[in-house]
């Protein structure tokens, strides 16, 4: 059994972050939840000395307030400066990070972002992992809100290998307390990624989704010209690596239990 640690978690109430605190907890670690909510602010820095004091490990599942690129990097950006300069002077041994399959081939946008937020936490003092996957199945119903226009709702085409939020989550508890050499990992060592057992399409996807929900909606796939992100999601771009961990449920085994 692994011994029990002090972990701090950022972005507590988010998707992953609210599973992230319950796993922790489960396996019978000390869990800092950190939010605003908990009176927390990664980008002012208001109560986060306090929330990292004792701590050995941060995982940072902290989403940004905005889709756009700009607004997602600064925010990004701040978040790990100040989790790094906090988190030395509290002695911190480790962070881990929550990330996206495929960004490196990210023209713009908010997957652009977090590639920008991936070599701030590796460049920083405190060693850090990154865990990047792929699209959550939570993330479906989103995209449907998102592209609802009365009776039909436009969802972006999109191959990718959805993964439910829950088992992102029992991957990053497994990667803040696995034991590691200390030090960052070596120039061109490929980061772990964790996806779902299959191939999805979202627009397919999405209309299981409708279906299992009683809505009278139509799906309809849309290709955006202005989207940076549409070729690499088009083409295959957002799938996982030979490497990655392939883990279920599927996304109909996961409606079966959540929706």
């Amino acid at each position: 059994m692994q011994a029990s640690r002090k972990i701090a978690v950022a972005g507590a109430t988010g998707r992953v972050g609210r599973h992230l605190t319950g796993v922790l907890a489960e396996r019978g670690h000390d869990v800092v939840p950190m939010s605003r909510a908990t009176g927390v602010d990664l980008i002012t820095g208001t109560g986060l000395a306090e929330a990292l004091e004792g701590v050995g490990c941060v995982i940072d599942a902290a989403s940004g307030p905005s889709p756009e690129e700009q607004a997602a990097t600064e925010f990004f950006t701040t978040a790990a400066r100040n989790l790094h300069e906090v988190g030395e002077r509290a002695g911190v041994e480790r962070i881990v990070v929550v990330s996206i399959i495929g960004i490196d081939a990210a023209t713009g946008g908010y997957s652009a972002a977090k590639l920008v937020q991936e070599k701030a936490y590796l460049e920083g003092p405190i060693p850090a992992r990154i865990l990047r996957a792929a699209q959550f199945h939570e993330f479906v119903g989103q995209i449907v809100d998102w592209g609802r226009q009365g009776e039909v709702a436009y969802v972006p085409v999109m191959r990718t290998q959805l993964v439910a939020a829950r088992t992102v989550a029992e991957a990053l508890a497994d990667l803040a307390t696995a034991p590691e050499p200390a030090g960052q990992l070596a120039p061109g060592t490929p980061l772990p990624e964790i996806a779902g057992p299959r191939e999805e399409s979202m627009v397919e996807a999405a209309k299981l989704l409708v279906a299992r929900r009683g809505n009278n909606v139509e799906v309809v796939g849309v290709s955006d010209p202005n989207n940076p992100d549409r070729e690499l999601q088009e083409s295959g771009g957002l799938l996982p690596s030979p490497h990655a961990q392939l883990a279920g449920p599927t996304f109909e085994g996961w409606l079966d239990t959540s929706v």
